[in-house]
């Protein structure tokens, strides 16, 4: 009896283990479409007066609203949390919308993460009121700009323009619907987006492999 229980632990109990796990990530290797095919930015120009894209990158999305250094803690916490993990990759870009007229404010939070890390990988992009509140409503999320086109949520959106998330389940009250990711609550960065973002940049890394066209940007 004891010789049974001792096969079965070291011979099936690893293999029902590394089913169950198996199983598990499985699950979890593909982010749902909260907003399929969102569009892409107008003629906006960056800090550099480059224009940016969202084609063909996955891209972290933020809305500063007009008083950008009020909220500058919650760049900080995103800088630490995402971006100075992931800002190498060249297919990946954090994108700040901002309302016209904030373009000093933006160079100085620039200037404040540029002790802390290499701040080539954000992108400040501005645009008026109207164009910004127009873009934003097109996302069609739950969640609504403040009264200064601001929120302290940033949003993942992926290569071909599709804002993901988790759109929840009745059966399980931790998968709960989270279109946005709160940047003045570190541990949300730390947990629920870093799953998250995990989970998109295992997508992409799969879609490479199969096509044969792995590259190190991913």
């Amino acid at each position: 009896m004891k010789k049974n229980i001792v096969l079965f632990v070291l011979f099936v109990l690893p293999i029902v283990a590394y089913l169950f796990f198996a199983s598990g990530v499985n699950s979890f290797t593909k982010l749902p479409v909260i907003t399929p095919k969102i569009a892409d930015f107008g003629n906006w120009k960056s800090l550099d007066g480059k224009k940016v894209s969202l084609d063909k990158k996955i891209t972290v999305l933020g809305f500063s609203g007009s008083d950008i250094l009020s909220s500058r803690g919650n760049y900080f916490n995103l800088n630490e949390k995402i971006y100075k993990r992931y800002h190498g990759f060249e297919d990946l870009q954090f994108v700040v919308i901002c309302p016209l007229g904030t373009e000093k404010e933006a160079q100085k939070l620039v200037d404040a993460l540029k002790p802390f890390t290499d701040v080539s990988g954000w992108n400040f992009v501005f645009a008026s009121p109207e164009e910004i509140q127009a873009f934003y409503n097109q996302l069609q999320l739950k969640g609504k700009l403040d009264d200064k086109l601001g929120t302290s949520n940033v949003f993942i959106v992926d290569k071909e323009r599709n804002l993901r998330g988790r759109k929840g389940s009745d059966k399980d009250k931790k998968d709960e619907y989270k279109e946005g990711y709160d940047t003045f609550h570190p541990s949300e960065l730390s947990n629920e987006m870093l799953d998250d973002f995990k989970i998109i940049l295992y997508e992409y890394r799969a879609a490479l492999k199969k096509n044969h066209n792995a590259t190190k940007q991913l």
